[in-house]
């Protein structure tokens, strides 16, 4: 028989240990390059800024410009709206009163302010000048009070003084009211 030796039995690991991984350096930028990289990025966004801020220069002079000339054409527009009115206005102011009665010249100046008053109605003006309506801040302007003769009547409009107008819903004067208010029994 041949005498085998019992080989020694050895621990050998199930797994392999982790090793760290050799250093890899970064890689690093040499400043120079790294000096040129930034100057041009540098650049770039100057001059993106100066683009942007050149657009809105030129967008804010544009449209300054077109807000004027809107302005103008919304000017003439009224103005042709109303030359019928004006010329029948400028009629009247040369009439010779020893040859036209009265009755004819109350007529002339109602059609002319029928006239100006269809023009603004089109382009949405409306006056404010209605007696016996509640007191509104917001579109009168009371001049002073009268006594009220019932209750129901207190804080409402007695008298108007001077018509208010709207354009729109944008009050461009408040009526000037008297206001009455109740004093009691």
């Amino acid at each position: 028989m041949t005498d085998k030796k019992p080989q020694p039995l050895r621990a050998e690991p199930a797994e392999p240990t982790p090793t760290a991984a050799p250093a890899v350096p970064l890689p690093v930028e040499p400043p120079d390059q790294a000096i040129a990289r930034l100057e041009t990025e540098r650049d770039q966004l100057k001059d993106r800024y100066l683009r942007l801020a050149a657009e809105y220069e030129n967008y804010k002079r544009r449209t300054t410009k077109e807000r004027a000339e809107a302005w103008v054409r919304a000017q003439a527009e009224l103005v042709t709206r109303l030359a019928d009115a004006l010329d029948d206005l400028s009629r009247f102011a040369h009439v010779d009163p020893a040859t036209t009665d009265s009755q004819t010249l109350h007529e002339g100046v109602d059609l002319v302010e029928r006239k100006m008053w269809k023009e603004l109605a089109a382009l949405g003006v409306t006056r404010i000048d209605a007696p016996g309506v509640p007191f509104d801040p917001n579109v009168h302007e009371a001049v002073t009070t009268q006594p009220a003769a019932a209750p129901e009547q207190d804080h409402t409009v007695g008298q108007v003084l001077q018509a208010g107008y709207r354009l729109g819903e944008t009050l461009l004067r408040p009526a000037r009211v008297i206001v009455l208010t109740w004093q009691g029994a």
